[in-house]
């Protein structure tokens, strides 16, 4: 019996998120809207990754450079929410396009190293630039009104509004990954001098991909700037490049929903630790559980070592792995 894991899993996912503003007062709609931002940069980057085999350390400058280009579009020219998205996240291309033209030309740990060298010369930029706020970032980003009349003050008429580019941003991937430009980079993935002999263009594949990428982080950015009101040093610097791989990797990299469940892993982890810490510790009585929330990395940390030895195809993986070994044919791709 064949059944589409992907396709069911995605229904209840966004049938969920449909529902969850109906939970505002338990689930807090602006936390919703940050892991759905990071989901799909997360996503974005697992084309690159997972589905074309390019490692890349320097998607940070996409994500953070999108956000600062929309956050100064909107509130320094005046330009509509959706135009300032739309600024950031063609900036965001055109910026890939620089770098995947400039790394594709290596490979490996190469490649890597060149994205991160680029990605760091987009964080000294922003650092001096004036029009980012250097060290105090672009703060202040308004929301704006959407078609000119839908306010997004109102962060219910935000989520919506941004569970609707995440779920375009999401159906673009699957899309792209199912499709005959998919089948081949899967093919450079598995056996490059193969998809070459066979007469395709691996650079061009290698390019697109990369921009496709690299535009989709930054619509995350965008629509991250949009939603907390703030572009920051943070958005572009390497740890946040370091991040997207840590999410993509404890999801289950080369799976579709693999970086969605990483990046709601660690964005959770890093928003509700605190809470979770005091639970516990009015639960149990030792006081000590409180301060949990203080070591939020050692904790990502023990769970991103746990993964790589346990479930080393990560978590919708071995998920997938254990309903297929039931009897069930489950596509995790």
């Amino acid at each position: 019996m064949k059944i589409s894991g992907n396709l069911i899993a995605s229904f209840v996912l966004f049938g969920l998120l449909l529902l969850a503003p109906l939970a505002r007062e338990a689930i807090y709609p602006v936390f919703l809207m940050k892991v759905m931002c990071f989901a799909l940069f997360a996503s974005a980057f697992n084309l690159l990754l997972g589905y074309t085999g390019l490692l890349s350390f320097g998607h940070a400058a996409f994500l953070g450079a999108a956000g600062y280009v929309t956050g100064y579009t909107i509130k320094a020219l005046g330009f509509p929410t959706e135009l300032g998205l739309m600024a950031g996240t063609v900036t965001a291309g055109l910026l890939g396009f620089i770098f995947g033209s400039l790394a594709i030309r290596r490979s490996g740990i190469y490649f890597a190293m060149i994205t991160l060298a680029l990605a760091q010369m987009v964080f000294f930029l922003a650092l001096q630039m004036k029009f980012t706020g250097g060290e105090d970032g672009l703060q202040g980003i308004p929301r704006g009104k959407l078609l000119g009349f839908i306010d997004l003050r109102d962060d219910i008429n935000l989520y919506y509004f941004v569970l609707a580019i995440f779920g375009g941003g999401f159906w673009l991937i699957y899309r792209t990954i199912h499709s005959p430009f998919g089948q081949v980079l899967k093919a450079i993935r598995e056996n490059e001098p193969r998809a070459v002999s066979l007469g395709y263009d691996v650079s061009k594949y290698k390019l697109v991909a990369f921009v496709i990428s690299a535009a989709l982080s930054g619509l995350a950015g965008s629509t991250k700037s949009v939603v907390l009101q703030l572009a920051s040093l943070t958005d572009v610097h390497w740890h946040m490049s370091g991040s997207v791989v840590l999410m993509t990797l404890l999801g289950g990299v080369g799976t579709v929903l693999g970086p969605v469940v990483g990046a709601a892993t660690v964005i959770g982890l890093e928003n509700k630790l605190g809470d979770l810490g005091n639970w516990l510790a009015g639960a149990t009585g030792i006081n000590a559980l409180s301060t949990i929330g203080e070591a939020v990395t050692i904790v990502t940390g023990l769970i991103f070592v746990v993964c790589v030895l346990t479930f080393r195809r990560g978590i919708v993986g071995e998920l997938a792995a254990l309903v297929k070994r039931s009897g069930v044919n489950v596509k995790s791709e």
